[in-house]
């Protein structure tokens, strides 16, 4: 007879947060897992923050999933440092005293917890321990937490084999029980190409006037992300200003901080903000069509865990061309045009190859891209708890 899969609580407390790759992730991974593991005799269940879950999430998650709601707030880990542990420890003593212990704990923020039971530890990258990936406080934090979060740790999750390798050589405490789960790629419909000007104006936002005030008929070149500084967008910006003959660019994304008016002066700075557009964060249902309709899609990056975009982007045939950083390399099909994160020439460059790419390169980049799924990473995902 097979082992009984494992019951897992996961601390779903900093859930509550705006579409990201974390987010994504949990969307696609923990309802399938949820299923698998009751398909294989286990359980899971999810101690949530005082907002709830995303409702999205909330729709997708099998009834049997457990939800065990807490007063903690869903902030940084500073806020929830201070009432955190205390509801996970209590989740812990009440599925001990109903005689329901659970097997492992699985987590991916920070801060994490000092309790028995075994812990799964995710890490999607190392940005809070590198200049430029957040404030000074979270880096100091980060750098004494980390270290000891992974001693503790029974398995250590991460999503890229780029991570992987990082975090072995920075950390080798983790060699041994380093799992990686990397994401999926299929959970965007795809539409044929249609490229368009700008080719977003469902998104309700201005086309951005070109040098003469008229209406640049060309499709535009597309940053999908958060706009935050490890995302290296003002890379972006001089690349344009080198280039005059490239296309506009779109910067699609929430900002953090005030980083989208820090962009916007910086355009007005190079002269560019005539061809740039940064139109906030666009809604998944608008997705399909700015990724048919776009010229080709741009990642500067300088710290990336994985980066969900560049699959999005080959999937739907669309041109891609990424920083040679962090996973971006890993998840971008060989010859996918490329750049140093630091030579905006070499940056224009490679956007002018990607917007010259052939059928042919399309296609092995949809290829490789397909490669990418869901059900298979909920699969690793049960493998790495002892599933």
């Amino acid at each position: 007879m097979s082992p009984r899969a494992p019951r897992v609580l996961v601390s779903a407390i900093a859930l509550s947060q705006p579409m990201g790759g974390v987010l994504r992730q949990a969307l696609e991974l923990l309802p399938r897992v949820a299923r698998l593991l009751d398909g294989r005799g286990g359980s899971l269940d999810l101690l949530i923050s005082r907002d709830g879950l995303d409702p999205r999430l909330e729709q997708r998650l099998p009834g049997s999933v457990g939800r065990i709601p807490t007063a903690v707030p869903p902030g940084g880990p500073l806020t929830r440092a201070l009432s955190e542990p205390r509801a996970l420890r209590a989740a812990l003593q009440a599925a001990q005293a109903a005689g329901r212990p659970y097997d492992l704990v699985h987590t991916g923020h920070l801060p994490v917890p000092a309790f028995d039971t075994p812990l799964a530890f995710l890490i999607h990258d190392l940005r809070d321990l590198e200049p430029g990936g957040g404030p000074w406080w979270r880096r100091r934090l980060a750098a004494q937490i980390l270290p000891r979060a992974f001693r503790r740790a029974a398995r250590v999750l991460t999503v890229s084999e780029t991570m992987g390798a990082e975090l072995v050589a920075r950390f080798p405490v983790v060699e041994g029980k380093l799992h990686v789960v990397r994401h999926g790629a299929d959970h965007l419909p795809v539409l044929e190409r249609a490229p368009g000007p700008m080719g977003c104006e469902r998104l309700d936002t201005r086309t951005p006037p070109g040098a003469g005030g008229e209406r640049d008929p060309r499709p535009p070149i597309v940053h999908l992300g958060h706009l935050e500084r490890r995302k290296n967008l003002e890379l972006l910006l001089e690349a344009m200003a080198l280039a005059p003959d490239l296309p506009p660019l779109l910067l699609a994304g929430r900002a953090k901080g005030s980083e989208d008016l820090r962009l916007a002066a910086r355009a007005r700075a190079l002269g560019v903000a005539g061809r740039v557009a940064i139109t906030g964060p666009v809604a998944e249902k608008e997705l399909p069509g700015l990724l048919a309709s776009a010229g080709c899609l741009v990642i500067p990056s300088k710290i990336e865990g994985f980066g969900i975009p560049a699959l999005e982007a080959q999937r739907a045939s669309l041109p891609l061309a990424v920083a040679r950083a962090g996973a971006l390399v890993e998840v971008s099909a060989p010859g996918t045009p490329s750049f140093d994160p630091e030579d905006a020439p070499g940056c224009a460059a490679a956007v002018r190859k990607s917007l010259s790419s052939s059928p042919g390169d399309l296609l092995v980049a949809k290829a490789f891209a397909e490669g990418f799924r869901w059900d298979a990473s909920a699969e690793a995902l049960l493998t790495a708890w002892g599933g």
